[in-house]
């Protein structure tokens, strides 16, 4: 055999080790790269546990940039986001669930995702005075919770989170109507009171702007209408005080009435006492 042959067969036989020697390098790799990413999502949970949110959301982040392929990529991006709202920077929470939704589309958390940009928006309402920007974010995002994933765990919280925007609502209604009210423009006065009572009727504030409309309406001559709502307030809310309000718009005497009838049923009491005193003694 020449030596030419001998060669041949000495790189065939070493070719198959060289290439099986490289795959296992590789895959070793490849589980390292992986397990860094572990390392480092772990460590974010970590701090976050901690209260060091800032921090968690950098560990959080470097997890996803190693292996954007990996399942522990749209966990990561979505606890990025957690972080910012567990630190208040709902801003940011907000700007990192929307990335997640458009990187991850198919992701399964997608409903807390989306629960968690709610709560970004809800937590930036002060109160029906301030910015109406937040109230809607939140409004449409828990409706769109509830109309998406109606059999998810966030849904029942987004409908009881939707009661509490409504109250918020009605109440920035009032507040400028009743703003409305003392400079004496009776008409967008009686606009925002009546948006109270069609959008906004199971609040408690619809019982109050039923009498804004009873003492509007009086004030500016229309007595029939100021009637009307008088009925209506009446049906609904008869035992309230807000109907008793408006009772004395129409009977003046109402205060001096209701004194004399207490004072009577005082006496009446005090008379039937001393009825029984006078028996026991006899």
């Amino acid at each position: 055999m020449n030596l030419i042959v001998k060669l041949s067969i000495i790189l065939l036989l070493i070719a198959p080790l060289s290439c099986s020697k490289k795959i296992e390098i590789e895959e070793i790799k490849e589980v390292s790269v992986d397990l860094q990413m572990k390392e480092a999502y772990e460590e974010g949970m970590r701090q976050l546990n901690e209260g060091q949110s800032l921090i968690a959301v950098k560990k959080f982040n470097e997890a996803e940039l190693l292996f954007p392929q990996s399942k522990w990529a749209p966990r990561s991006a979505l606890m990025s986001a957690y972080a910012y709202y567990d630190f208040s920077f709902y801003s940011d929470a907000i700007s990192e669930v929307d990335r997640f939704l458009k990187t991850y589309p198919n992701s399964k958390r997608k409903d807390y995702a989306h629960y968690l940009k709610a709560m970004s928006f809800y937590n930036q309402i002060v109160d029906e005075k301030k910015d109406l920007g937040p109230i809607i974010e939140a409004k449409q995002n828990f409706q769109f919770i509830i109309s998406t994933y109606p059999n998810s765990e966030y849904a029942m919280d987004a409908s009881f989170k939707l009661e509490l925007i409504e109250e918020i609502l009605a109440a920035k209604e009032m507040h400028i109507g009743r703003f409305y009210l003392k400079k004496e423009k009776w008409i967008p006065a009686i606009n925002r009171f009546k948006k109270v009572i069609r959008d906004y009727d199971r609040t408690i504030y619809a019982e109050e702007a039923l009498h804004r409309l009873v003492e509007v309406h009086y004030r500016i001559g229309l007595l029939e209408e100021s009637k009307k709502y008088a009925i209506l307030l009446g049906y609904n809310y008869q035992s309230g005080e807000w109907y008793e309000n408006s009772y004395r718009v129409f009977n003046k005497n109402y205060e001096k009435l209701t004194k004399e009838k207490k004072e009577n049923n005082n006496k009446s009491i005090l008379k039937r006492f001393t009825s029984i005193l006078t028996k026991d003694n006899e």
